[in-house]
C-alpha cells in the first residue's frame, strides 16, 4: 500500500463515520411541539400549498439549494466503468465540493442501470425531488443524449460535468493563455487529442469563445477524425477536418495549442518542438498527463503549460466550474444552463485570474505567491471570490437568457448575499 493509498483510505473512514457526508436538520426538534410541526400533523399545512402551486416547494422544503449528484459508474475518473456502488466515493466528494464552495447540499444517487433510456426514466422520475442535477461519470456517447433529453424533459438545470466542467475552466485557461502568448483566439490552431464527452464539449467550447472550428483538429484512439472516415458518431463528425493529417505528431506540427483528454505519454519532445512558437499544452491525462510537467518546461521554455493536478501550476480543476454555476442557476430558479451562462462563467474565472490574489489564497497554498502569467492563467479553487465572480455572472446571464423563474434586480446586493453566506467555510 503506497502512501497516498493509506492516507486516502484513512480520510474515507476516519472519525468512526465512513464515508464523506451526513444528513443535518435546519430547524429543531427539541420538543413536542417541534415535532408536531417538523411532521404530523403540521407537516400538511406545506403539502396542501405545494399541491396548489408546486411553485410552494421552493418556499417550504430544500428543493432550491438540493442538487443530485448522478451516476452510473460507466466512466469513474480515468478508471473507467467500476460500477455503479464503487462511484460512490466519487459522487460524495462532488457532494462535499459543492457545499463547501457553493453551501449547496446534495443527495449523492448511484444508479445500476447501463441502458440509456432506462437511465433517462430513472433520472426523470426522481427529479422533482431537487432544484438541479449534475450526471457525472457516464461513459461516451451515450452521455451526450442522456444529457440532451432529460435537459428536454425536466425543468431544471440538468448539467454534465464530465462534459461542461473542463471545458469551461479550459475555455478561462485559453483566452488567458492566449492574451500571455500574444495571440488571437481566432487564429490559433488547435489540436485536441481525445473525443470522449470532455473532448467534444471542450472543442464545441473553444469555437464559443472565438476559435474557428475550421482550426481545429481532433483525434481519437484511432488518429485524426477526417471527413469521409467511416463509423464515426454524430459528435466526432461536427469535428471531422478537411486537413490531410492522420496521426497526432503530423497534427502536431505548426499547432498552437494542444489540449489533452486521452491518456499518458502520447506526446514526446519532438512533438512539442514541432509546434508553434510560446505553445499552449493542456495536457489533462489524470493523474498522468499526456506528457509529464518536467519534460515539457525542460523541452521549451517558451511553453504554457496547464494540467488536471494539483501539484503543478494552472490546474484545470472542475471545482472551479460546477458548484458556483449550479449556485448561480439555483438562486435564479433557473429551468436550465444555457450556452451563454457556460460562457459567462469562463469569462468571469478568467476575468478573476487577472485580479491580485489575496493573501487568503496564498496562505491556502503554503505561502505561494500568484499574479497573472505563464504560471498563473486560472484561479486558485481557494480564491473566495470566486462565486462572487462566477456566480453572480450566472444568474446575471440567467436573466438576460430567460431562463430565470426567480430574477435577481440587485446583483450588487446578490453579490454581497453571497459573501456573507459563505464567511463561515473561509474562518
Amino acid at each position: 500500500m503506497d502512501e497516498l493509498e493509506k492516507k486516502a483510505l484513512e480520510y474515507h473512514s476516519m472519525g468512526g463515520v465512513a464515508g464523506k457526508l451526513s444528513v443535518v436538520p435546519t430547524k429543531p426538534c427539541k420538543s413536542a411541539e417541534d415535532l408536531s410541526l417538523a411532521y404530523t400533523p403540521g407537516v400538511a399545512k406545506p403539502v396542501l400549498k405545494i399541491e396548489e402551486d408546486e411553485d410552494n416547494a421552493y418556499r417550504y422544503t430544500n428543493k432550491g439549494n438540493l442538487v443530485a449528484v448522478i451516476s452510473n459508474g460507466t466512466a469513474i475518473l480515468g478508471l473507467g466503468d467500476r460500477g455503479a456502488l464503487a462511484s460512490k466515493p466519487v459522487m460524495e466528494g462532488k457532494g462535499v465540493l459543492f457545499k463547501r464552495f457553493a453551501d449547496i447540499d446534495v443527495f449523492d444517487i448511484e444508479v445500476d442501470e447501463k441502458d440509456p433510456d432506462r437511465l433517462i426514466e430513472i433520472v426523470k422520475a426522481i427529479a422533482p425531488t431537487f432544484g438541479g442535477i449534475n450526471l457525472e461519470d457516464i461513459k461516451g456517447p451515450e452521455c451526450f443524449r442522456i444529457e440532451r433529453k432529460l435537459i428536454e424533459e425536466c425543468d431544471i438545470p440538468v448539467f454534465h460535468d464530465d462534459q461542461h466542467g473542463t471545458a469551461i475552466i479550459a475555455s478561462a485557461g485559453l483566452m488567458n493563455a492566449a492574451e500571455v502568448a500574444g495571440k488571437r483566439l481566432e487564429d490559433l490552431r488547435v489540436v485536441v487529442s481525445g473525443a470522449g464527452a470532455a473532448g467534444i464539449s471542450c472543442a464545441r467550447m473553444f469555437t464559443l469563445i472565438g476559435v474557428r472550428r475550421e482550426n481545429i483538429i481532433m483525434l481519437d484512439s484511432k488518429g485524426v477524425i477526417y471527413e469521409g472516415r467511416e463509423g464515426l458518431t454524430e459528435e466526432k463528425e461536427e469535428f471531422a477536418t478537411s486537413y490531410s493529417v492522420r496521426t497526432l505528431r503530423e497534427a502536431m506540427k505548426g499547432a498552437d495549442v494542444f489540449m489533452g483528454l486521452s491518456k499518458p505519454n502520447v506526446v514526446d519532445g519532438e512533438m512539442l518542438l514541432s509546434m508553434n512558437k510560446s505553445p499552449i499544452v493542456f495536457a489533462m491525462a489524470n493523474p498522468d498527463p499526456e506528457i509529464t510537467y518536467e519534460k515539457a518546461i525542460a523541452t521549451r521554455d517558451d511553453i504554457i503549460m496547464a494540467t488536471g493536478r494539483s501539484d503543478y501550476p494552472n490546474q484545470i480543476n472542475n471545482v472551479l466550474g460546477f458548484p458556483f454555476i449550479f449556485r448561480g442557476a439555483l438562486d435564479t430558479g433557473a429551468k436550465k444552463i444555457t450556452e451563454n451562462m457556460k460562457l459567462a462563467a469562463a469569462k468571469a474565472l478568467a476575468e478573476l485570474a487577472k485580479e491580485p490574489v489575496s493573501e487568503v489564497v496564498s496562505k491556502a497554498y503554503g505561502g505561494q505567491q500568484f499574479s497573472f502569467g505563464r504560471n498563473y492563467i486560472v484561479p486558485k479553487p481557494f480564491d473566495p471570490r470566486v462565486i462572487e465572480y462566477e456566480a453572480v455572472a450566472v444568474a446575471r446571464q440567467a436573466c438576460l437568457d430567460g431562463v430565470a423563474t426567480r430574477p435577481i434586480e440587485d446583483f450588487e446586493a446578490y453579490r454581497l448575499a453571497l459573501k456573507k453566506r459563505m464567511e463561515k467555510y473561509w474562518d
